[in-house]
């Protein structure tokens, strides 16, 4: 599928980072674009930017889902038939996402569930909603976002990162199997596997406004307390600091993690989408992410322990997922 215009595109996720850079990367080459976010603010800025770039004709549509609730994720495919006027897709971007639940023994089980929802059930109700759609078109690809850490466990061995790699290990070994299995029945489908590295998203912001921590720019007294005491489960000497500086290192940190990413969104969107036109079901995103691919293949029994990730930073990666407390 080297041409996208008149297909139509069903994107989870579109609100903010890669959903919106590859809206509009799609719908600049007349590609219809169906959307699907928890903000509709978000859709609505995404529809705003799209509109001025896409050709006369095109149609995006936007609809309020959260990918974890089956019901609501059928709700939304039927709004998509109903809205574009449609019984088929030809390309499904299961690119929701968000973080939280990094450890299964002291986070609570409805923040490590919640990710898990997202990240995985997302991928398996929309595959499960959307495939009849894909498989009654003529071209049709279906592109599920996993991660690094859908290899690689792990954001080093300081912090514990348990939900958000179960789900994007799953997430990679169900769109290695669906190869066969639609190699075998639907052969006109095609699929890959997305596994960035680190890109510049509002993922750092968007997770606690998702799992009701709050926004990292602008936290309560309250949200500030959890915080702290997050921050001190990671040994970080916080106890004597102020409100204050607590506010402000979890804003820097949310604002790093967007502006000083290797690879930004819109550069991610257009690897993401040479690699449908290629026809690739393996597609990784970024520097970092080919080099921690290579770092685990050639050092797997080494891949939890502190010289494997000094190696990393050593070699420019993963940096500013350091948290760092300044006064």
């Amino acid at each position: 599928m080297d041409d996208f215009h008149g297909k139509l595109a069903v994107i989870t996720g579109g609100g903010s980072g890669m959903g919106r850079a590859l809206a509009l990367e799609l719908t600049s080459e007349g590609c219809h674009v169906a959307l699907c976010d928890m903000s509709a603010e978000s859709m609505a800025e995404t529809e705003e930017l799209c509109a001025a770039a896409m050709p006369a004709g095109t149609r995006i549509s936007s609809h309020l889902c959260d990918v974890s609730d089956e019901d609501q994720v059928i709700a939304f495919r039927d709004a998509v038939m109903a809205e574009h006027d449609t019984d088929q897709i030809n390309l499904l971007f299961n690119n929701a996402g968000i973080g939280g639940g990094g450890s299964f023994l002291r986070d609570d089980r409805d923040e490590w569930e919640r990710t898990f929802g997202v990240c995985w059930n997302g991928v398996y109700y929309c595959t499960r909603a959307f495939m009849p759609l894909l498989v009654a078109s003529d071209d049709a690809h279906l592109i599920n976002t996993s991660s690094i850490n859908g290899f690689w466990a792990s954001i080093g061995p300081r912090t514990s990162h348990t939900a958000y790699s179960a789900a994007k290990f799953a997430v990679k070994g169900f769109s290695e199997a669906l190869l066969t299995d639609l190699r075998l029945n639907a052969p006109h489908v095609k699929v890959s596997v997305v596994m960035p590295g680190h890109i510049g998203t509002w993922i750092e912001r968007n997770t606690p406004l998702i799992q009701g921590h709050g926004d990292p720019l602008n936290i309560s007294t309250a949200e500030v307390a959890v915080a702290r005491r997050r921050m001190g489960q990671h040994g970080l000497p916080v106890d004597d600091l102020s409100d204050d500086t607590i506010r402000a290192a979890i804003k820097q940190r949310a604002t790093d993690f967007l502006e000083n990413a290797p690879t930004t969104a819109a550069q991610a969107g257009t690897i993401i989408l040479n690699g449908v036109r290629q026809e690739r079901w393996r597609i990784l995103v970024g520097d970092d992410a080919h080099a921690i691919d290579e770092a685990v293949r050639e050092h797997p029994e080494d891949a939890y322990e502190e010289q494997f990730m000094d190696r990393i930073r050593a070699a420019g990666h993963l940096g500013v997922l350091d948290i760092r407390v300044k006064e």
